[in-house]
């Protein structure tokens, strides 16, 4: 199986909810890798075959008003997305969202709140907008993007609201007094 050939099947996979965009994230990364064909196969293991048992639910929207909305696990991330936060706060894991479009949009509202987004390293992010008194971050894993994942584009409205966005191991370096703690 050569390499176009099997990124084709781990994209059809992602967009019929077989995989996550965090499984893709991995698996693309080890096709483009791979010099033989069994490297290959092991990479599109599993991705022939029925849908696995478990839901899979499309948001368009999510609104956090007074409280905490989260989207973690398996849920479909569609092709736009909106989130509304008043006073509360929005945490979107996209590493576990089953995925099928290039490119997604997200256009987030924030009043007095924070939104989180979570994407899987190799994922490209484009973080825009507009935000008053408040603060507006981009934190990605040092790695290229990788072929094949979607392109997230976040545009953010936000007065006195915070707006992180972060890869999966983005930030988890030890803190810069815990290492002079321990001598490093």
């Amino acid at each position: 199986m050569e390499q176009e050939a099997a990124a084709a099947a781990l994209r059809e996979a992602v967009g019929d909810g077989r995989l996550t965009l965090e499984e893709f994230s991995d698996r693309i990364g080890a096709v483009w890798a791979a010099e033989r064909t069994d490297e290959l196969e092991q990479a599109t293991a599993g991705v022939v075959g029925p849908q696995p048992v478990g839901s899979t639910h499309t948001v368009s929207t999510v609104v956090a008003f007074l409280g905490d909305q989260r989207r973690a696990g398996r849920w479909r991330l569609p092709a736009r997305l909106r989130t509304f936060s008043v006073l509360g706060d929005v945490h979107l894991d996209l590493g576990t969202a089953v995925c099928a479009e290039d490119v997604v949009e997200i256009n987030a509202w924030n009043l007095m709140g924070d939104i989180n987004i979570t994407v899987p390293d190799g994922v490209d992010v484009e973080l825009a907008g507009f935000d008053l008194l408040g603060d507006r971050e981009l934190r990605l894993a040092p790695v290229p993007p990788l072929p094949g994942t979607p392109r997230i584009r976040v545009r953010v409205y936000a007065l006195l609201g915070d707006v992180h966005v972060r890869s999966t191991s983005a930030g988890k370096d030890v803190p810069g007094w815990r290492r002079w703690l321990a001598g490093q």
